[in-house]
């Protein structure tokens, strides 16, 4: 039986980076839209967009193939480069020797990668995608109402 078709946008913002910050999310299925926010005390950018892309993958009930829309170069990159396999291979280090940030959240994405299929779409910030827009309004919205500590922040 084929995997179900998922469109996913995601976007996270903070205001200082460090500082508070939320994540956006919106899930496209089959004509159904499910949309997900959320905003943290202190945080980074970086952050909140590992944060969308694992929170709306969590939402899935079953494993989906995954069309991800992103505009976070962290995040495109990491995955297209397969960095991130790199990182984990060499005790979550960089090429440069020095410790990758947030590997708290690069390990929980690593398990739900094992579960969906996820394709990888890097967009343009701030352009004429209005799901990368309407997930940056939300993250926006939500830096500027925290309700949650980061507790896994790291500098």
């Amino acid at each position: 039986m084929p995997k179900k078709q998922v469109t996913m946008y995601t976007d996270g913002a903070c205001s200082g980076n460090p500082g508070p910050g939320g994540f956006g999310v919106i899930l496209q299925y089959n004509g159904y839209e499910k949309r997900l926010s959320g905003g943290f005390f202190h945080t980074t950018n970086n952050r909140m967009e590992l944060l969308a892309v694992i929170e709306g993958l969590k939402l899935l009930k079953e494993s989906c193939a995954v069309n991800l829309y992103t505009d976070s170069k962290y995040i495109a990159d990491a995955l297209q480069k397969r960095w991130v396999y790199g990182w984990r291979d060499k005790g979550w280090r960089k090429s440069d020797g020095k410790s990758v940030l947030n590997i708290d959240l690069w390990q929980m994405l690593l398990k739900l990668l094992e579960i969906h299929e996820v394709s990888i779409n890097w967009v343009k910030g701030h352009a004429d995608n209005q799901f990368n827009n309407a997930c940056d309004q939300m993250a926006v919205s939500a830096s500027r109402q925290p309700t949650q500590k980061d507790s896994g922040f790291e500098i």
